[in-house]
């Protein structure tokens, strides 16, 4: 079969003359040849098979540049990055689905109508940390107050440093009078601060990999709580019996189980299973993660560095949260737990328990 116009070439491709026209300037489908004299685009039947997957990807709404690149690739590395492409979708998806459900609840608790008369609701907590058994320093700062729960997990020559200021930039929202309706925007502040802080107090040449740490922290107004988190410290919340990990780990090991490279059991052994993608320090990706949602009475929440999860089995995580009742003495527990499987790393743990207000 001979060279095709750019009109049967379309048609057969499924793409329109415009588009081929603007992938060839853009050197994304050149066709086979160009004829001097009309300057007419001539393209071989071989090319319909990458314009076909060109046309697909665009349907996913690939980048033209991403495109560009999956085009030179064998198909099994192609398969590997349409696989880590829409596994970023579906991230970005789940972020604005979540946006969405915030406004919409905010709205909706302005309009009268559909706004319930809620029980003023208040926390029980707890907070403990510890330095393991084979670290030599507490890297890890905790506070826990009557609005404001929060874990830093520093890590570099300035770890400590770091964390530390990233909570306490965030300590006045403890006192500060922050309506529900503004929850999301007075953290969304603070966590700014955080940043300048730990900017402040990191200095990436006195360590090889640099210094900095993670914040995960949430804010109580009313029966509503914001929740900030950047780095591999977790939330983890108890309702009706079952728990429920409602942070994701901004690690590269992670990110390998989205794409699905390895799998979840794999990932626990994996030996860079601590390599953040993103974090508060010097030349760090600091995007946080943040979210609003409503607490329930009798939820129990579990902010803790990556210390405890990293030894103890999720399993036997969820029997002390389930079994004890009193949050001081379940963290004093799950801190034993790591103990007993030798607490390689600082272990920091804060139990929350949701409880109504006496008025």
């Amino acid at each position: 079969m001979g060279l095709l116009t750019i009109g049967a070439f379309a048609r057969a491709s499924r793409l329109s003359p415009k588009a081929l026209r603007l992938y060839d300037e853009l050197g994304l489908l050149p066709p086979a040849r160009v004829d001097p004299v009309t300057g007419y685009r001539l393209y071989a039947p071989e090319q319909l098979d990458q314009a076909r997957l060109v046309a697909w990807l665009r349907r996913l709404g690939m980048p033209l540049a991403r495109i560009q690149h999956v085009r030179t690739l064998e198909a099994g590395p192609a398969a590997q990055e349409v696989r880590a492409f829409w596994a970023q979708v579906e991230a970005d998806t789940a972020a604005r689905r979540d946006l969405a459900a915030f406004l919409i609840d905010h709205l909706s608790r302005k309009d009268p109508a559909m706004s319930p008369t809620a029980k003023p609701l208040g926390i029980r907590y707890a907070a403990l940390s510890d330095t393991g058994l084979v670290r030599e320093s507490n890297q890890d700062t905790v506070y826990a107050g009557s609005r404001l729960l929060a874990v830093a997990d520093g890590y570099g020559s300035t770890g400590a440093a770091a964390g530390a200021a990233a909570v306490d930039a965030l300590k006045h929202l403890e006192t500060a009078g922050v309506p529900a309706g503004n929850l999301l925007n007075v953290l969304e502040d603070a966590v700014e601060q955080a940043k300048r802080a730990v900017y402040g107090v990191t200095d990436t040449g006195s360590s090889p990999e640099g210094a900095g740490t993670t914040l995960t922290a949430m804010l109580w107004a009313g029966s509503q709580l914001a929740l900030v988190h950047i780095g591999d410290s977790r939330v983890h919340l108890l309702r009706d019996g079952e728990l429920f990990q409602i942070t994701h780990d901004h690690t590269m090991v992670q990110s390998m189980v989205d794409e699905g490279r390895i799998s979840p059991e794999e990932a626990a052994s994996h030996p860079q299973r601590s390599l953040l993608i993103r974090s508060l320090g010097q030349g760090a990706d600091d995007t946080a993660d943040m979210r609003l949602q409503d607490a329930r009475q009798h939820d129990r929440y579990l902010l803790c560095s990556d210390g405890l999860p990293t030894v103890v089995p999720i399993d036997k995580i969820h029997r002390v949260l389930l079994g004890i009742g009193e949050p001081e003495q379940a963290v004093r527990e799950l801190v034993a737990l790591a103990h007993a499987s030798g607490a390689p790393d600082n272990v920091s743990c804060v139990v929350a328990d949701v409880v109504e207000l006496r008025q």
